[in-house]
C-alpha cells in the first residue's frame, strides 16, 4: 500500500486551521519546522514580531509576514544600536505592513516628523502607537498620524518634549475613539489643550500627564466632565498646580476611577480626598499621594473605611499622618483588601499603628516604612507583630526595581 504524504492530503486552509488550534508560541514555532510549506504558512499567519532591522530586511519581513498585526522595533535605553530605526525604516513599514494595528518605537531617537508622516499616510488601520522618548518628534509629524489613523485608540508620547496643544486639537478632530494617551513629561501641554482634546475624545480610559507642570484644575475638571463614565486611570505626578478643585471634580463625575496618582500635588487637602473616597468607594484600587503635605489622618481613615477594593496606597512623606489613621481597621466587620502600603518618611507612625494595620488587613504583600523612626524591625519583633508570611517589609534600603511601586 502506497504511503500518503500529509501535504498531498491537506489544503492550505486546513493546515492554517491546525495552526490556529495550537495554544503556545513554542508549538507554533515547531509547526514551522516541519517543512518549507508549513514554515511559509506559519510565517504568513504570524501576528506579532519584535525585531531590529534596516530597510532591506524589513522588505523581506513584509513579504514573509504578510498578516503581521503587532510590530515592536523599540530600542533599549541602555544598549542602543547605530544607526537604529530611521525614517527610511518607517517608510518601508508604511508601505509593506498594511495589516499593522500596533507599532512600538520606544527610544527610537533617530526618527523625525518625516517618518511619522509616512506612518500617517500608509497605516490607516493603526490602533496603537508608542513613540515614547522619540525626542525629535513634534506636533507636525504626530498630527499627520492623527489625520491618517482615525482608528487610533492608544498613543504614548512620554518624553516627547516638543509636543504641544496643537497635537491634542488634531486628536480631538480625527481620533474620536482614543482610549489611552500618555503624555508624561510633555511640559508644553496646557489646560487649553486638554479642553480641546476632550471636546472630541470622550472615551478616554487612561490619561498619563505626570510631570506636565502647566496642567491645573481647569484642565482636569474638563477631563472629569467629558470622560466621566470611561476614565479609569489618571496620572498627575508633580502637577503642582492641581488642587482640591480637580479632586472634587473627579469625585463628582468619575465614579469608575480605579487608579489615581497625585504625588507631589501639595495643595490637595483632606476635604477633597474624603469626597473621592466616598464617591469611588467601589472602584478605587490604587492611590498614590506621596508628598501631599496637607493630607492627614481623617482622609486616610476615610479611604480605609470607604474604599472596600483599595489594593495599593502610597502616603510617603505625608508627615501629618499618625497611628490614628489606622484606628478604623480595628474590630471592623470586613477585612481591608490592601496589598501594598508605602508609608516611608511618615515620622508620626509608630509600631502601634502598624499593629492596627495588621489586625485589619491580612492580605498585605508589601509594606514600606523606610525613614519612619518609630517603626523598626526590632520594635516590631518586640511588640510581637506577625506579618503575613508572603509580606515583604522594607525597613531600610532602596526601592530600585521594586515591583510594588505605584507608577
Amino acid at each position: 500500500m502506497a504511503s500518503v504524504c500529509i501535504n498531498d492530503s491537506l489544503t492550505d486552509d486546513e493546515l492554517r486551521w491546525i495552526l490556529s488550534r495550537l495554544d503556545t508560541d513554542k508549538d507554533k514555532e515547531v509547526f514551522g519546522l516541519v517543512c518549507k510549506r508549513w514554515l511559509y504558512l506559519q510565517s504568513t499567519e504570524r501576528k506579532k514580531l519584535a525585531a531590529r532591522a534596516g530597510p532591506h530586511m524589513l522588505r523581506k519581513m513584509a513579504a514573509r509576514f504578510s498578516r503581521l498585526f503587532d510590530l515592536d522595533l523599540s530600542q533599549s535605553v541602555s544598549r542602543s544600536f547605530y544607526p537604529g530605526v530611521t525614517d527610511s525604516d518607517l517608510s518601508v513599514i508604511a508601505d509593506g505592513f498594511k495589516s499593522l494595528r500596533v507599532l512600538s518605537l520606544r527610544n527610537c531617537k533617530g526618527i523625525t516628523d518625516s517618518g511619522m508622516a509616512s506612518i500617517g499616510q500608509g497605516l490607516s488601520s493603526l490602533q496603537s502607537l508608542d513613540v515614547s522618548d522619540c525626542r525629535k518628534l513634534t506636533d507636525k509629524g504626530l498630527s499627520a498620524v492623527a489625520k491618517g489613523c482615525h482608528d487610533l485608540k492608544s498613543l504614548h508620547l512620554a518624553g516627547c518634549r516638543f509636543v504641544s496643544d496643537g497635537l491634542l486639537q488634531a486628536l480631538s478632530i480625527n481620533c474620536r475613539n482614543l482610549e489611552e494617551l500618555g503624555l508624561r513629561g510633555c511640559i508644553n501641554i496646557t489646560d487649553s489643550g486638554l479642553r480641546d482634546l476632550v471636546s472630541g475624545c470622550r472615551q478616554i480610559k487612561f490619561l498619563d500627564i505626570n510631570k506636565c507642570s502647566n496642567i491645573g484644575d481647569s484642565g482636569i475638571s474638563s477631563v472629569s466632565k467629558a470622560c466621566a463614565s470611561s476614565l479609569k486611570t489618571l496620572k498627575l505626578l508633580d502637577c503642582y498646580k492641581v488642587g482640591d478643585e480637580s479632586i472634587s471634580s473627579l469625585a463628582k463625575y468619575c465614579k469608575n476611577l480605579e487608579t489615581l496618582i497625585i504625588g507631589g500635588c501639595r495643595d490637595i487637602t483632606d476635604e477633597s480626598i474624603k469626597l473621592l473616597a466616598m464617591a469611588c468607594n467601589s472602584s478605587l484600587k490604587n492611590l498614590r499621594m506621596d508628598w501631599c503635605l496637607k493630607v492627614s489622618d481623617s482622609s486616610i481613615s476615610c479611604l480605609f473605611s470607604q474604599c472596600k477594593n483599595l489594593e495599593a496606597l502610597d502616603i510617603g512623606c505625608c508627615e501629618e499622618v499618625t497611628d490614628a489613621a489606622f484606628l478604623s481597621l480595628v474590630n471592623r466587620d470586613t477585612e481591608l483588601r490592601l496589598k501594598v502600603l508605602q508609608a516611608s518618611n511618615c515620622p508620626k507612625i509608630t509600631v502601634s499603628g502598624i499593629g492596627m494595620l495588621l489586625e485589619g488587613c491580612s492580605s498585605l504583600e508589601f509594606l514600606d516604612v523606610r525613614s519612619c523612626p518609630h517603626v523598626t524591625k526590632a520594635g516590631c519583633d518586640e511588640a510581637g507583630l506577625h506579618f503575613p508570611k508572603w509580606c515583604k517589609v522594607n525597613f531600610m534600603g532602596s526601592l530600585l526595581g521594586e515591583p510594588y511601586l505605584i507608577m
